[in-house]
């Protein structure tokens, strides 16, 4: 005798994802592809919103991402402290200065280990 198993609920594809695992992909994205880049372009480590947004459009047009993605991202590195709302800038964790000096690759899983250390 054999049992089966029923699945209950929606079914879903191999490639959907939690919405956790949204929100990392999302904020990797933007980190990667826009807000990086743009501190080692603009060589500070602040930038203004017209900055972020031109940036934003030139990635979202190379890339083919859809905007509601890169807000996300954006919006979720703010909840996270990674980026700092002061007024009309927006700027990097402190501890991230160090690498945009060196103008190094920063890649999200060591932004993750910076910025939420307890040093």
């Amino acid at each position: 005798m054999t049992l089966e198993r029923k699945t209950i609920g929606i079914k879903r594809g191999s490639n959907d994802k939690g919405k956790y695992a949204t929100s990392t992909e999302n904020r990797r994205l933007v980190w990667e592809y826009i807000i990086w880049p743009l501190i080692l372009e603009l060589n500070r480590n602040y930038f203004t919103s017209k900055e972020y947004h031109k940036m934003r459009d030139k990635v979202s047009i190379e890339r083919n991402i859809p905007m509601s993605k890169m807000t996300g991202g954006m919006i979720s590195l703010l909840v996270k402290e990674i980026l700092v709302q002061e007024k009309k800038y927006y700027s990097i964790h402190y501890k991230l200065i160090p690498y945009m000096r060196k103008r190094t690759d920063v890649d999200y899983g060591t932004v993750l280990r910076e910025t939420s250390s307890k040093k």
